[in-house]
């Protein structure tokens, strides 16, 4: 059993969009930190500490060192997958900010976005959140699909207090 003191180092963290964006680079493939700095377009020192927060929560683990073009050593991670089953409390704006970073520079063909406002009452509202989180832990369960493309979903649910 984590102790507190893991839980609130995870928590932390999860909070970022830097690591959560790391995160979903190395998921489905390793990557080393030069590789991850240019695909954020940061400074590789910057993406390295978040890269050891990321090691030291779990979230990561190093693969094989490898050899790079110029000889140097090159050390590959691997998101563990850990963060699909760690819940992170008030994580919402981190989240959306996470998405907003992704979705920043795509085409409006590129993203498929669909809202929709139901009236519900708490029992019905809790079971169709449960049925949309099972599709997600489904598909998330399979693994990647060789000839797949990385995709990304986001599902927000809020009351509409304005509605009322």
């Amino acid at each position: 059993m984590d102790s507190d003191e893991d839980l609130q180092a995870r928590g932390r963290a999860l909070s970022s969009p830097v690591r959560l964006r790391i995160l979903r680079l190395c998921l489905h493939r390793a990557r080393t930190n030069k590789e991850i700095a240019e695909a954020l377009g940061l400074n590789p020192a910057t993406t390295l500490h978040h890269v050891r927060t990321l090691l030291t929560t779990g979230f990561l683990a190093a693969e094989d060192t490898r050899v790079g073009n110029r000889g140097a050593k090159e050390i590959p991670y691997r998101a563990t997958g850990l963060s699909r089953t760690s819940r992170v409390p008030h994580s919402a704006p981190a989240l959306v900010e996470t998405f907003l970073q992704e979705i920043e520079g795509l085409e409006p063909s590129e993203i498929d976005v669909w809202r929709v406002g139901v009236r519900l009452n708490d029992e019905h509202r809790t079971e169709m959140m449960g049925r949309i989180r099972a599709v997600f832990e489904d598909y998330a369960r399979r693994g990647p699909d060789e000839d797949g493309t990385a995709t990304s979903v986001m599902l927000a649910h809020h009351l509409d207090r304005t509605a009322d």
